[in-house]
């Protein structure tokens, strides 16, 4: 079947996002605080979210931000300033080689973003990288109550765009999320480096007949 569809993940995909250790080490250093008080960073549900509440939108970004806060003890300005940091560090930087190589896609193909997010990141990521204007469709966890690798968002990706899964290549830095698309036959992609997933797509797309 003809491929008419890719779609992206975000963190260690088209987003390069440094050690959380990094984050977490700056601001302990920061506040003088010691490893133990900074173990519930950057996710401090982590552990004691077994159903993934904070991905599937259960919480929403004021109950997130204050759990954050609480693990540091931070209000006010100083709050402001370390969300601030907290999502830069949640964004990352731009994969600028994948997001170009996306952007040329269209309008051949129909192209889309599957994210794991938490609430809070589309308008931060939006704002950050401008996605809605590089892809047709973005689906966020924490927006549609289902996270990978649960099948039916992949069913979800699908149905918004219009396609079957043979139709769809899904690149993804995780196996577990790799395999579960390939299992409702997808054709999923392990993202390890830049130039070989691009690779990896080309020849699914331009394949001989």
């Amino acid at each position: 079947m003809t491929i008419r569809a890719i779609a992206f993940d975000l963190g260690g995909v088209l987003e390069d996002i440094g050690p959380a250790e990094d984050f977490v080490f700056g601001w302990r250093a920061r506040l003088g605080l010691s490893e133990r008080q900074t173990a519930g960073l950057p996710w401090p549900l982590a552990g004691t979210d077994p159903d993934d509440l904070v991905k599937t939108g259960a919480v929403t970004e004021a109950q997130y931000r204050q759990l954050c806060l609480d693990v540091v003890g931070l209000a006010g300005a100083a709050a402001d300033e370390f969300m601030t940091s907290f999502w830069n560090w949640y964004c990352g930087a731009l994969d600028t080689e994948l997001a170009s190589f996306a952007a040329r896609l269209r309008p051949r193909f129909r192209t889309a973003i599957l994210s794991n997010s938490v609430a809070g990141a589309r308008r931060h990521e939006q704002a950050k990288f401008g996605f809605a204007e590089l892809v047709d469709v973005i689906i966020y966890s924490d927006e549609v109550g289902r996270a990978k690798p649960d099948s039916e968002v992949y069913r979800l990706l699908c149905n918004e765009m219009s396609v079957e899964p043979a139709e769809v290549v899904f690149l993804d830095n995780r196996p577990p999320n790799v395999e579960a698309a390939c299992e409702l036959g997808i054709h999923g992609v392990l993202h390890e480096r830049t130039p070989t997933s691009i690779a990896a797509i080309n020849a699914m797309l331009y394949r001989p007949d």
